[in-house]
């Protein structure tokens, strides 16, 4: 079969999910993945024939495409942060927006490691909570942006924290001088009680769940038959709940000029800076993304 009869074929099939260019990169992503095919080879190449050992596979994965499931899942990885991650149906599809999350505590973390470092060996490293951690995404950032920080991330899923702690990086940690793997802890950030806290933290991040439960109606299905829920929703009645927990948590360790990072609902901007404010920091900013949207609340003492 041409490369370009089965993109043809795989977008019409795709249309009813995803408006066409989605449907077009989904299908191409597929192929690169899978047989090494590139973005344009179906142009430059009009008449590559895919391999009839490679197809049934590849139908296959249509199929399971057909159904809504995301193509991350299909192919088993996605990029984030100019890293590849392995994702599965146990852990959230890491988001372009949670990017930028990522970059700020970069920024940070950086400055406060160049700020110590008149301190020689001596210098505390920087130290990194992950909370809510999932597929790892923003603790294996943060870790092999910063060399020498110590990263611990934390989530409540045995097989979230299995994802995180697999992820293969390698040699990317040998390539990276000084450059440590995070450590993964299974532990509830709702618990009255926190034994992962050995000390402060110059930095705490998080991605809570957010999305209130009245918010399903406006999402699609390929997010809500396939994405662990748990790891999205929050009860409408108590939609702060994991806000409230942090910002307590982030007081009692967060460092003097350490800051927290923390991704939020949209509609809830003002009210989730205020949960920290309440908490006792004396610095809290709602910060937009790159849709304009209230996306991170930022904070500090």
């Amino acid at each position: 079969m041409l490369l370009k009869d089965f993109l043809k074929e795989g977008v019409t099939r795709l249309e009813t999910l995803y408006p066409t260019n989605e449907a077009r990169n989904i299908m191409l992503m597929l192929c690169e993945s899978r047989i090494g095919t590139k973005s344009y080879t179906h142009i430059v190449e009009p008449e590559y024939q895919i391999k009839d050992k490679s197809l049934d596979g590849l139908n296959a994965d249509l199929d399971r495409l057909a159904s809504g499931e995301p193509v991350q899942y299909v192919i088993g990885f996605a990029d984030f942060c100019g890293l590849r991650f392995k994702v599965s149906p146990d852990v959230l599809i890491p988001r372009p927006e949670t990017e930028l999350l990522c970059r700020e505590a970069i920024k940070i973390g950086s400055r406060i490691q160049r700020m110590r470092k008149a301190y020689g060996k001596s210098a505390r490293p920087v130290r990194v909570l992950d909370l809510c951690t999932g597929s790892g995404c923003i603790a294996w950032t943060v870790a092999l942006n910063i060399p020498g920080a110590e990263v611990i991330g934390v989530d409540i899923s045995e097989k979230a924290v299995a994802v995180a702690s697999n992820q293969d990086f390698a040699l990317r940690l040998k390539e990276t001088e000084g450059a440590e793997a995070p450590r993964f802890i299974v532990a509830d950030v709702l618990a009255d009680s926190h034994s992962y806290i050995d000390g402060d933290f110059d930095l705490i991040l998080s991605n809570p769940p957010y999305i209130m439960e009245s918010q399903k109606e406006q999402m699609r299905a390929n997010v809500l038959n396939f994405e662990p829920s748990t790891a999205l929703f929050v009860d409408d009645e108590d939609p702060l709940v994991f806000y409230r927990s942090i910002a307590a948590l982030s007081y009692e360790c967060l460092s003097s000029e350490g800051k927290g990072l923390t991704e939020i609902n949209e509609l809830l901007g003002l009210e989730t800076a205020k949960v920290f404010s309440e908490a006792g920091f004396s610095k809290t900013e709602v910060v937009k993304d790159f849709y304009d949207k209230n996306r991170f609340v930022f904070y500090s003492k």
